[in-house]
């Protein structure tokens, strides 16, 4: 018996079709959901920093958190009534100095899946430099700003 499905949960057309080896129809592979991607972004990023500067990236805990927290950083916004893409915080006596990047704010920013990973990059370079002082260049020779 086949069925059908009327809103992109599965695929229709000669690929639904029995596969002959399996007996079953053929899985298209999917594209990775927003978070995998915006994941893949931020490792992506961070690897291609490390291959310039890897003492950074190891000295450097980078995290992703979906929203900025309200009580630790929208406090200072000012004159800038703007949402935070990323946050910057240095080390104490508690803690290593630490990057966070929010996705959705990213990702409202982003035209498409190509900008995002752009901007994803160009985040997290603008708070390496922020932390530790050195150049854009230094940290990433190849950025074409």
């Amino acid at each position: 018996m086949r069925t059908r499905d009327r809103h992109g949960r599965g695929i229709r057309g000669p690929m639904a079709l029995p596969n002959d080896l399996t007996d079953r129809p053929l899985r298209a592979p999917a594209r990775p959901r927003a978070r995998a991607y915006f994941m893949a972004c931020v490792g992506e990023s961070i690897a291609r920093i490390g291959q310039h500067c890897p003492d950074v990236v190891d000295a450097i805990d980078i995290g992703v958190d979906e929203v900025p927290d309200q009580r630790t950083l929208w406090h200072d916004l000012g004159e800038h009534d703007t949402v935070p893409l990323a946050a910057a915080i240095e080390s104490s006596a508690t803690r290593h100095t630490r990057i966070v990047v929010y996705r959705r704010p990213l990702e409202r920013r982003a035209v498409d899946r190509e900008d995002l990973r752009l901007l994803v990059h160009e985040t997290l370079v603008e708070q390496i430099v922020a932390l530790t002082g050195r150049s854009i260049d230094e940290i990433d020779p190849e950025d074409d700003r």
